[in-house]
């Protein structure tokens, strides 16, 4: 894309953006959410207090997550992952789920006080990272590093250096760290972690973005009447990336991790980074999952599964106003 295109893109949405908010201001969106029809399935990550997008944009306040709960609770009818499996919908709202991954302590301390308040559901997907001894996922590490690390290090051969993003970039293959990474094993991420480890005051004092539940946390989560808990893999490895043993045997000791802690059979899996591939899925099922999440579909054949589904990640980003309308779109302005 060319800088003059870009520029017209960035002109184009935010002209959307602020033509949604001026709507909403002049109270003119009232009646499109009440009269909007179908259904979405949403996927937050973390809550925090204040400074959101400090690491990664994945996480929203929990103030705004609460004026979600209340315009959801007005508008939408909010309902269960079971429910929206079995097509249990409303003829009159738009039907929306609400799910969480990665498996912060956020969700418990901030995101469940709300949703009981509320009254609505959710589904939140957790690693078997605790019962590999750790109390961070690999991609928190790395962004805790790019804020607080060196600005530059050599890491497996390569020097990486902090671009104008934040991100560790490779010298000579000009590639994200975090990229590599990903489809690495975790032997590889684990290596970064102990090269790149933060002081422990620092990391205590920011544990709201990037500290993972207690195993009694997720237990106490599990017994909410409206949560539903499901998997989302041991490592948080791209699930797409290993090879079929290491695909088996990080489904199978992810399940029996999360079973054991929630005492519940789980048969949900949300696929970490939304990655999956045919071999991921045909694993999955294999492994005892009939509930499969993930982001975009790949193809139009994914349609006809009905163990996959799709969801929308919501946008730390914009106004709430324009986040229910990108809700009922299914997308946001490009």
């Amino acid at each position: 894309m060319s800088i003059m295109n870009k520029i017209q893109t960035k002109i184009r949405v935010t002209g959307n953006y602020a033509g949604n908010d001026l709507k909403g201001i002049l109270g003119m969106n009232d009646s499109f959410f009440r009269q909007a029809k179908g259904h979405r399935i949403l996927v937050y990550h973390g809550i925090c207090l204040a400074d959101p997008t400090r690491f990664n944009s994945l996480f929203i306040t929990q103030k705004t997550f609460e004026e979600h709960l209340r315009l959801f609770k007005k508008y939408f009818n909010v309902i269960s992952l079971d429910d929206f499996y079995n097509g249990r919908f409303s003829n009159d709202r738009f039907n929306i789920s609400i799910s969480f991954d990665d498996g912060f302590a956020n969700n418990y301390k901030y995101a469940l006080p709300l949703l009981e308040k509320y009254q609505l559901p959710a589904s939140f997907f957790v690693t078997a990272i605790r019962e590999a001894g750790y109390d961070i996922l690999w991609n928190d590490a790395l962004a805790l590093a790019q804020k607080h690390g060196p600005a530059e290090w050599h890491f497996e051969g390569q020097r990486y250096y902090r671009d104008k993003l934040n991100r560790y970039v490779g010298e000579r293959t000009g590639k994200a760290l975090r990229d590599v990474l990903q489809v690495a094993s975790f032997e590889k991420k684990l290596a970064m972690m102990r090269q790149l480890a933060i002081c422990p005051i620092t990391k205590a004092a920011q544990s709201d973005y990037w500290l993972q539940m207690e195993e009694e946390e997720i237990r106490q989560l599990a017994a909410s009447p409206l949560v539903t808990v499901g998997c989302h893999g041991y490592f948080h490895n791209d699930l797409a990336a290993l090879s079929a043993t290491d695909l088996r045997n990080e489904l199978s000791k992810a399940k029996q991790f999360i079973e054991r802690v929630t005492q519940k059979s789980i048969d949900a899996i949300a696929f970490p980074y939304g990655s999956y591939s045919p071999e991921t899925i045909a694993g999955a099922k294999q492994a005892g999952f009939t509930r499969l999440l993930a982001a975009d579909f790949h193809s139009p054949a994914d349609h006809a599964d009905n163990t996959l589904r799709e969801r929308l990640t919501v946008n730390p980003y914009i106004s709430v106003n324009n986040q229910i309308t990108a809700i009922i779109h299914g997308k946001y302005p490009r």
